[in-house]
Order: structure tokens, then C-alpha cells, then sequence
């Protein structure tokens, strides 16, 4: 088994809003904003090799199915599909991707499931032979989303998720699809029914904590949904994974795609051993160990 980590489309956001109510005297220290006081966010998705002799992707990315003029409101910076690329670069295609493990359906997250935009054509789902893997509570949300995050969802999604026939929901620790070898967890902090993928000793972060500088307790983002509970989630996911070393992944951090769980005298969690790309590392230990 090999772990690769795959950028997808970048993102320039608001600093303010990926920071909550840190102000940004702070978190200017940590990742320099531009004129209009945007930050570059990565979409990195974790590829899995030869788990249980299957390629597993753990989520898509932004993708490029904004028209131009979305594309520009939502700081998406290539017009390409990008991730299509990267996948390309490791000697793979989006055809040969078996399984799709989505943390949620928020478009940064799950818009690479769709083809790049073109002019006067529909959405159309990549990943052909690729079983999709989402949480049953998030699902429920997506299909039923609330006016304050209705516009974070692609609402063509969903419908062509379901008419795949190749849609399984997760209740548990665990997924027909991919069994023993993936545990989930499950967090309601940023939306209802986010999942995180644990496997080979390393932890999909998803937006529970988007990067390094989000794994200080105070530190969430505005589109949290419950900041508070998001803390209070992050503290106890946190303190299990120092205590078993496992690592943390992260999808938005544009300079960061691993690093161990490191806690200073006064109890302030932090990361180590960082690294910026994966490339083909195997697991550190199976899910769920020890």
C-alpha cells in the first residue's frame, strides 16, 4: 500500500473568513494575505494505493466545473481540471480509481467529481468505475441543505451521485465498500455528518482542521457551523491521535500536506515533522491500531 498525496484546482479565499474571529493580526503572521486580503488554499486530495489491491481517492477537490464567472467569485485559479493532471502524473486516470471517499459535499471538497466546465453542456460525473463513499447524515444534509449553507453544495451532485448506482452511505466505523482497512469518524462542527477517513495510520483532516495553523484549539473558520463544538470535537480528535501517532493530512493547507502531533509545556497542540508533498509513503501502521 502507497500513499500519494494529489493537489487539485487552488483557491484564493478571504484570510478573515478562513480564520473566523481570529483577527488578522494574527493570522497575517501565519499565511500573508494579498491586496484584497485573499490566502492561497490548497484542495489536496490523498490517493491510496494497493488498499486491498484497489486505488482509493480521498476526495476531489474544487475541480473546474465553475463557469468563468463563478470560477472568478470563488478564487478557483486554474481553468483546467487539475487534479485530472495529477492523477495523470502518477500514472493513473480518473477511470481507474475504484472507490471515492467524500468527508462531505461542500463544492471545495467535491467538485472534481464533475468534468471541467464547457460552454452549454450539463455536469457530467467523472469516475466511472469508482464506488462512492459519503456519510448518511451529511447525505441527508446535502439533499435537505440549510439557507446557510445551501450555496456550498453543487446541486446537480447529488442527483448524479444517486443515479450512478454506485452510492454507498456510511453509518458506522466502517463501509461495505472498504471494510476493516478505513475508520471513520464522524464530526458536526463545520456540517452535520462530516466524515473523517483514517488509513494506514494517517487521518484525513477534511475541514474539522483545514491546516496546520487550524490545529490550535481556538483557531476555526467562519463557515464553521458550530465554532464552539467544533473546539470542543477538535480537542478530543486531537489527544487520540498524539496518543496513537497517527498523522494528519490536510486538504487546505498550501504548503502542508502531512504532519505528526506535537503539544507544547503548556498544553498547546501543534504539528512536527511536517511535509509538503507525499509521494508513495507506506502506512505507518494499520487503521485503528495501536
Amino acid at each position: 500500500m502507497e500513499l500519494w498525496s494529489l493537489l487539485g484546482n487552488s483557491q484564493q479565499l478571504d484570510g478573515g473568513a478562513m480564520f473566523g474571529n481570529a483577527p488578522k493580526a494574527l493570522w497575517s503572521r501565519w499565511i500573508a494575505p494579498d491586496a484584497e486580503n485573499r490566502i492561497p488554499l490548497a484542495c489536496r486530495c490523498l490517493l491510496v494505493k494497493g488498499l486491498d489491491g484497489r486505488n482509493v481517492l480521498f476526495e476531489t477537490g474544487i475541480g473546474a466545473f465553475f463557469e468563468p464567472a463563478l470560477r472568478e467569485r470563488y478564487g478557483v485559479v486554474e481553468p483546467q481540471h487539475v487534479l485530472l493532471d495529477s492523477l495523470a502524473e502518477v500514472g493513473l486516470s480518473h477511470q481507474d480509481i475504484d472507490v471515492v471517499v467524500l468527508s462531505h459535499l461542500h463544492f471545495d471538497h467535491a467538485g472534481g467529481l464533475l468534468a471541467a466546465w464547457e460552454d452549454g453542456q450539463p455536469p457530467r460525473l467523472l469516475f466511472p468505475n469508482a464506488r462512492f463513499v459519503v456519510g448518511a447524515e451529511h447525505w441527508h444534509r446535502a439533499t435537505h441543505p440549510h439557507s446557510r449553507d445551501r450555496a456550498s453544495f453543487v446541486h446537480e451532485l447529488q442527483p448524479l451521485l444517486q443515479a450512478s448506482g454506485r452510492l454507498e452511505l456510511v453509518e458506522g466505523e466502517h463501509s461495505q465498500t472498504l471494510g476493516k482497512s478505513v475508520r471513520f469518524f464522524f464530526s458536526e462542527g463545520h456540517t452535520p455528518g462530516l466524515m473523517l477517513a483514517e488509513v494506514g495510520g494517517v487521518v484525513f483532516c477534511a475541514d474539522l482542521i483545514p491546516g496546520r495553523f487550524w490545529v490550535h484549539l481556538p483557531i476555526t473558520m467562519g463557515y464553521d457551523r458550530w465554532p464552539e463544538k467544533l473546539i470542543d470535537e477538535k480537542r478530543v480528535f486531537l489527544e487520540d491521535k498524539l496518543a496513537r501517532d497517527v498523522r494528519l493530512f490536510f486538504t487546505h493547507d498550501h504548503d502542508c500536506a502531512l504532519a505528526r502531533v506535537s503539544r507544547g509545556e503548556r498544553g498547546r497542540f501543534g504539528t512536527a515533522d511536517e511535509q509538503q508533498v507525499v509521494r508513495g509513503m507506506p502506512p505507518y501502521h494499520q487503521a485503528g491500531a495501536a
